[in-house]
């Protein structure tokens, strides 16, 4: 008979994983403890307006075709997708900001404009960025987080440098200006940790942003989730939903079964998708890799304040992607990182699907995603998040020239407390795990549990890192891993 797999969490690394283990044969059942797919890639729907509610950049398509590809399918196959121009629009202040075309012609015309010669140094900056981009890709990303040896390569040898600079370092190297500063330095935040904390190397994600462009799934991001969803059921896994795993059985060191919602499921092999710490306590104490020490020194991503509103008109002077550097970067930095509070004056983003993708609105309206990065395990209150809202949305009203807070129709808020109830997140963080120099590659939690056998774990907080084209590899390298130690055995 063919070897049952549970996977626990229905996110875009579980749904990944569950794809790649039906192919390979095993018999996979999704348990998801929330009432729909996704995770935190989850899809709000109210009065006719439709939000992502968690990720909302569609970055390195690549990664998602060869996701697809490795089923002899498309991307284009589940879900059509648009490539945004701008990309983005990054405002400084009234009458001052800076939008990210489609392409690098229009790019380097954009810096070229704000400093005369920084057109010359950024191709330079991006052409090693290129570099990098190709040998993450081809040589480590795709590596399972087992021993170092997966980080030398002839190539990673030659920028051993960028492994001990830090992007941040790097950019100011070649850019004086401050705001192109900030907009190379913001690509690797999505890595969860300040461009000062992160390997020069990751300017592969600068690559990821000017080269490859910004792109937009119709219908929004959950979209892709669907595509999984449906890609799954065509390989026969089978989906149970309200289902919270409340305890993982284990016999003779083997975890064989869990149990949710009171009910024995039992299985050859169970893989999780939910937060890594979580996942741990759902275990004996004995079988736990990890310490409340260990996880407590770790550097986490921030996690988030979102914000799903509905306004009964259309807005202006907005894109459909939109970052707010109009407040001081490095204190906002350090209210995340360096010393954790409320900060004073936030930097956000805010996202209007309906602008390119009209479907995701009423006619004549707009839907609008707010996103204030915070520090995890913060204070988290109804009167704290109704304080900051006013904040972000006076800046937004003075900076766009327009009035919106009375064309507000409803808004809904997600924040830390939300983040630990649905998704049992780590002191509520939203994105994992920081990818820094101390957390690359195999200094993360295992995809292979070293105290329990049969037990795996995927997504964030293990390798590759943040992000969602991570969460899809990392779906394919634990997939892999299983399949090698649990050889499927069918009988006709």
């Amino acid at each position: 008979m063919n070897k049952k797999v549970i996977v626990i969490g229905s996110g875009f690394a579980s749904l990944s994983a569950a794809c790649y283990l039906a192919k390979d044969g095993f018999k996979v059942t999704v348990l998801e403890k929330n009432g729909s797919v996704g995770g935190r890639a989850r899809q709000l729907l109210r009065e006719g307006f439709t939000f992502d509610m968690g990720p909302s950049w569609y970055w390195m398509p690549d990664v998602f075709e060869r996701f697809f590809n490795d089923f002899d399918k498309k991307p284009s196959d589940y879900y059509h997708l648009d490539k945004l121009d701008p990309g983005y629009s990054v405002y400084f202040g009234k009458n001052n900001k800076i939008d990210i075309g489609d392409s690098l012609d229009k790019i380097y015309a954009t810096f070229e404009d704000v400093e005369p010669g920084s057109s010359t140094k950024l191709k330079k900056f991006i052409h090693e960025a290129r570099s990098n981009y190709e040998i993450a890709i081809k040589n480590l990303v795709y590596k399972p987080g087992i021993s170092p040896l997966e980080l030398v390569t002839t190539e990673t040898i030659k920028r051993a440098g960028q492994f001990f600079s830090n992007i941040s370092k790097e950019v100011r190297k070649e850019f004086t200006n401050h705001k192109l500063i900030q907009i190379l330095e913001f690509p690797v935040l999505f890595l969860g940790a300040k461009p000062s904390d992160t390997p020069a190397f990751y300017s592969f994600m600068n690559f990821a942003d000017f080269g490859l462009g910004t792109w937009h799934p119709k219908g929004g991001m959950h979209q892709v989730i669907l595509a999984q969803k449906k890609l799954a059921e065509e390989l026969g896994v089978n989906f149970k939903f309200n289902h919270a795993v409340e305890k993982i059985m284990s016999k003779n060191g083997k975890a064989d079964g869990v149990i949710a919602n009171g009910e024995a499921f039992l299985a050859d092999v169970i893989l999780s998708g939910a937060d890594y710490h979580h996942t741990e306590t759902l275990l004996e104490p004995k079988y736990q890799q990890y310490s409340e020490r260990y996880w407590d020194k770790k550097t986490f991503a921030p996690s988030s304040l979102l914000f799903y509103v509905g306004f009964d008109k259309k807005l202006k002077n907005v894109s459909h992607h939109n970052l707010f550097f109009d407040v001081d970067f490095n204190s906002h930095a350090e209210a995340i990182y360096d010393q954790p509070k409320w900060p004073k004056e936030p930097l956000f983003y805010a996202n209007f699907t309906s602008l390119t993708d009209p479907n995701t609105a009423p006619e004549g309206m707009e839907n609008g995603f707010f996103l204030i990065p915070l520090a995890p395990d913060l204070k988290d209150t109804k009167e704290l998040r109704e304080e900051y809202f006013d904040k972000i949305l006076t800046r937004f009203e003075a900076i766009t020239q327009q009035k919106v807070k009375k064309n507000i129709i409803f808004k809904e808020s997600f924040g830390v407390k939300d983040f630990v109830k649905e998704y049992n997140s780590y002191k509520g963080n939203a994105y994992g795990m920081a990818n820094t120099l101390l957390q690359t590659a195999f200094l993360r939690p295992k995809l292979k549990s070293s105290k329990i056998e049969q037990l795996y774990f995927t997504g964030q907080l293990t390798v590759p890192g943040p992000g969602v084209p991570p969460s899809l590899i990392s779906g394919k390298l634990v997939s892999e891993l299983i399949s090698k130690h649990h050889q499927v055995k069918t009988v006709s």
